[in-house]
């Protein structure tokens, strides 16, 4: 990794700069985009290539080797006078945390489809976090060269499967072997590529066996974005004439606004349609002056809302949305700053930990190189050095204007293994790799199993499980032996139920005494673990009542059945009593577990499963025996589409079924299927399912 040291301080047009990532399923297309991109804008000077390992943003051996993103990568490059920070993200399921936080700091994106397959399973994960987070969005039809491309099928299938407002601002010219560019709807201009190896365009006129198709797309375009502008409407139904500039400036307010999401199409492995598209990010995606300020809470007061507008004038607020453990600088913690300047050398806060930090050196990233810079201002993505205490979603203020800005959502893992070291000496190697690797991904989790002894890692699936072991062994030089996979199952109670704690001790001097009655009611599936009080603080005092949520929250962490985590419950407080002198937190936060164990034992407690939702696709010769070896998995079928010679399997599995369904599925169909999958929901499982999970 290289170091270039910058003097000046950042004093960037916040009107000039995009914030965006790539995002899409496994195989899009993303990272051949992305290094398409660094190419044109000069950022690098030669493209990288995935297949062979050449690539700049998938850095890591481990990447390159395989073949797919692992993490995601940032970067920023100049296009037009713009500065267009970049963020390219993994498509594979497993790594759908790196998708999540790198969406939360980002203003815009460009969702990536295959021109053949339009949206997949993991398009549709990537699209509805994105929607959460509220970010506007650009399509890109990617390898519209490939044989059986449809540019059609992949605009209808983001209508279909996604819901979303998807309106071309280009059409082709040619498909598959005679894909040779694209017309911009807007500008009525050609682009078109006139060999095989061009790297640039020329601009043409539209071709005179377009012009109709042209026209009617554009005339649908019109209505589209007049439908969201209420001048522009007005002119539309007066059959005014609509100006080029009038259409492209309430195209860009429709797309900030999430109401229209523009379509482009190309090839980025043969360069076509790269330039259109960044023209297409810095005309419509947000600037960090588009988006609404960053909204936060008072620490000292969580229910009062606190909003910072992306200026250099206003107190500083930056998210840590990433935590990188570099072999050359240690530690580096990523940072999207809201507002105010990030100094390096400057003393923060941060209101999570009530600690201050201080910036040792801040870097602007390029993949794994980096660039020292002094100072960074709003809409800026940097890392930072010397931040010993801060952690994925942790935020950084001004100690005199604290807020504290919305944490990072990330899923439970579903899956676990016991890892242990081969040798003695890799024992103290290991705990420091795990820890470390730990820090690093917020989908890890790294518990001890009490009888065994074993450490135990959860983590989002089998490939991330495995990714993080060959980290270990080729980053850390641990060798660990692997335990095979266990499930994440879940407990939860199936009826109502309430028990009264008494947590009594009589000692020398003052005693302890918490009496707490809880009555547990069973929640809908994903409700998670709710607290409420249906008492006043005339029967208990209010200050103990943190003390029994807590109480109930830890005795949720182990199940009676098999000490499995327990969900979807709600305990409310029905009663209780005190003692002026004995009572304390601890006592009731003890009598809280207490209460809590002795209601779960009356309220029937049954074990959840998670349950997968998986998509085959697969060809319609060997349709019968992928709904064979489906129906033997437990599997209940959701759907099934069908192109030519293709079919496509959506199933819901319970996720102990699917050990080595990837070996299994090549066998069967001979190596010309494929699968991908992730979690839908826990389901109570049946008495086998149990047996197993008990026994686990």
């Amino acid at each position: 990794m290289t170091t270039a040291m910058t003097t000046a301080p950042s004093r960037t047009d916040l009107q000039k700069v995009r914030n965006i990532g790539f995002i899409a399923h496994i195989d899009a297309g993303k990272t051949t985009v992305t290094e398409r991109v660094l190419f044109f804008t000069g950022r690098t000077y030669k493209i990288g290539n995935i297949d062979e390992g050449t690539t700049v943003m998938d850095f890591m051996d481990i990447e390159r080797e395989r073949g797919i993103t692992i993490g995601s990568a940032a970067t920023a490059a100049e296009w037009n006078g713009y500065q267009v920070n970049i963020i390219d993200t993994p498509g594979h399921v497993d790594f759908t945390a790196e998708v999540e936080r790198s969406l939360r700091v980002l203003d815009g994106g460009v969702v990536v489809l295959d021109a053949v397959a339009g949206v997949q399973p993991q398009s549709e994960t990537v699209w509805r976090q994105a929607d959460r987070h509220g970010v506007p969005r650009l399509i890109f039809v990617n390898k519209m060269d490939r044989l059986g491309a449809d540019f059609d099928h992949a605009v209808d299938s983001v209508h279909r499967r996604l819901g979303a407002n998807a309106v071309p601002v280009q059409i082709p010219i040619g498909v598959e072997a005679e894909f040779r560019g694209m017309i911009d709807l807007i500008s009525r201009r050609a682009f078109v590529y006139d060999s095989e190896e061009a790297i640039g365009h020329g601009e043409t006129p539209v071709p005179e066996e377009l012009i109709d198709k042209v026209e009617v797309y554009r005339q649908r375009l019109v209505e589209k974005v007049a439908e969201t502008d209420d001048d522009l409407l007005m002119k539309y139904l007066d059959d005014q004439e609509i100006t080029e500039q009038e259409l492209g400036s309430a195209l860009r307010r429709a797309v900030c606004t999430l109401k229209i999401f523009p379509v482009f199409c190309g090839s980025a492995l043969r360069h076509r349609g790269v330039h259109p598209l960044l023209d297409a990010v810095v005309s419509y995606l947000p600037s960090p002056l588009d988006v609404p300020p960053v909204k936060g809470s008072n620490p000292s007061d969580r229910t009062q809302t606190v909003e910072r507008p992306a200026s250099l004038g206003t107190p500083l607020s930056a998210l840590s949305f990433k935590v990188v453990t570099d072999q050359h600088v240690g530690r580096l913690v990523y940072l999207r700053v809201y507002s105010g300047a990030l100094r390096s050398g400057a003393t923060v806060h941060n209101p999570s930990t009530r600690k201050k930090e201080r910036i040792g050196r801040l870097l602007k990233m390029h993949a794994e190189r980096r660039e020292e810079i002094l100072e960074a201002g709003p809409g800026e993505i940097v890392a930072a050095i010397g931040l010993k205490n801060v952690f994925t979603g942790h935020t950084l203020c001004d100690r005199n204007d604290p807020i504290i800005l919305e944490a990072i959502e990330f899923p439970d893992p579903v899956l676990s293994v016991a890892v242990e070291p081969k040798t003695r000496v890799d024992q103290d190697k290991m705990t420091f790799a795990l820890a470390r690797l730990v820090d690093e991904d917020p989908t890890l989790r790294l518990s001890e199993d009490e009888e065994s002894g074993q450490q135990v890692l959860a983590g989002m699936g089998e490939l991330h499980l495995d990714v993080v072991i060959e980290r270990m062994r080729r980053e850390f030089n641990v060798e660990a032996a692997v335990g095979a996979p266990r499930v994440a199952y879940r407990e939860t109670f199936s009826r109502v139920a309430e028990a009264q704690g008494r947590f009594v001790r009589q000692t020398g001097g003052h005693g302890q005494f918490g009496d707490v009655t809880l009555r547990i009611d069973p929640l809908e599936r994903g409700a998670g673990l709710v607290f409420e009080s249906a008492i006043t603080g005339a029967t208990l005092p209010r200050e103990y009542f943190a003390a029994i949520e807590a109480g109930f929250r830890e005795a949720a962490q182990s199940g009676i059945i098999a000490g499995y985590p327990i969900v979807d419950v709600k305990a409310q407080l029905v009663d209780g009593s005190y003692h002026e002198v004995d009572s304390s937190e601890i006592a009731f936060k003890v009598a809280a577990s207490m209460a809590f164990k002795n209601a779960a034992a009356k309220a029937r407690p049954i074990i959840l499963e998670p349950v997968m939702k998986m998509e085959v696709i697969t060809p319609a010769e060997f349709l019968g025996d992928v709904l064979g070896d489906l129906s033997s998995r437990r599997a209940q079928i959701q759907n099934m589409e069908g192109t030519v010679g293709t079919q496509t399997v959506t199933a819901h599995v319970p996720l102990a079924e699917t050990s080595q369904y990837a070996t299994h599925l090549r066998s069967i169909t001979t190596g010309r299927s494929s699968f991908v999958m992730e979690l839908d929901h826990y389901a109570p499982a049946p008495t086998e399912a149990i047996k197993a999970a008990v026994g686990a």
